[in-house]
């Protein structure tokens, strides 16, 4: 339940990653999002069965990220925790699974012809902290049959 290194008194981190002789604060963000994608014949029927709109969608070829970016290889149908992004990892994934624990029969009916994954976010500037994640939490990669993947920025 606890992020170590990740108190409410909050350590800074050392002089060396300070700017302009001031110390940073330190901050920590998480994010956790439901993705499906693969050749997607209609979007519109993943939205109605699961029962949420989706944070966001894409077309293959479509270049959503930018003109100067190549464009989306894959269809893509994608649902974000809609927590704020300073609430531990693991609010983010127990709030995920709740929304789509009851829709885990058709996320594994997809599993046959897409790929569905979660896509978990830890963001800090701090170079010597860590996530700490509840067996409980867990739950949904297991349940859905999928890896625990965790994308680490330290900026």
């Amino acid at each position: 339940m606890s992020e170590i290194g990740n108190k409410e008194s909050a350590h800074t981190p050392p002089d060396s990653s300070s700017r302009g002789g001031q110390e940073e604060r330190v901050y920590f963000k998480y994010s956790a999002t439901l993705r499906i994608f693969g050749t997607i014949p209609d979007l519109d029927e993943i939205t109605q069965r699961l029962g949420v709109t989706p944070s966001g969608a894409d077309r293959k070829g479509h270049r959503g990220w930018g003109e100067n970016l190549p464009p989306h290889k894959v269809d893509m149908w994608m649902y974000n925790a809609p927590v704020k992004k300073t609430e531990p990892l693991h609010v983010h994934i127990d709030t995920l699974w709740n929304t789509f624990r009851d829709r885990k029969e058709y996320l594994l009916h997809l599993k046959q012809d897409l790929t569905v994954d979660v896509f978990l976010g830890y963001q800090s500037n701090c170079d010597h902290a860590g996530v700490e994640v509840p067996y409980q939490s867990l739950e949904m990669f297991r349940e859905l049959q999928i890896p625990f993947g965790l994308s680490i920025i330290v900026a």
